[in-house]
């Protein structure tokens, strides 16, 4: 097997298991933001228990469903990430704020999975990560 073969190949092994990570994210913001929009009652409760006011709950979802947008395209992907992971930070934030102990995790394991996912799916992101790590 020749060089760019290899290459070829090994990208061609990664960029799955990206998907997979990419998808799983994807559900997920997709999920929370159509619970934004559409406010149950846990929801509710949930803004009440963060100090956040009800009626911001329905931009935050649009601005979580556009930022998935773009993450999901792949010519917008790394713009989605870096505003996804702004969203995300504003979630750690929050919950730092409030104290709401160990589920200020999970936002970033979401965050984690999305850049991991990214990086798989895309040689681009791959370099900046490893030209950053060698330094």
């Amino acid at each position: 097997m020749h060089a760019a073969e290899l290459v070829n190949h090994s990208a061609k092994t990664i960029l799955w298991p990206g998907r997979v990570l990419s998808t799983i994210v994807v559900l997920f913001m997709i999920f929370d933001a159509v619970l934004h929009i559409l406010k149950p009652a846990a929801v509710v409760e949930a803004f009440t228990q963060l100090g956040y006011p009800i009626r911001v709950a329905v931009g935050l979802g649009i601005v979580e469903l556009a930022c998935t947008a773009l993450y999901a395209i792949p010519r917008t992907a790394a713009l989605g990430a870096v505003l996804l992971t702004g969203y995300l930070g504003g979630a750690v934030a929050t919950k730092l704020r409030v104290g709401a102990g160990f589920s200020t995790i999970f936002p970033v394991i979401v965050g984690l999975l999305m850049w991991a996912g990214l990086a798989l799916r895309d040689a681009r992101v791959r370099m900046l990560i490893s030209s950053g790590v060698s330094e």
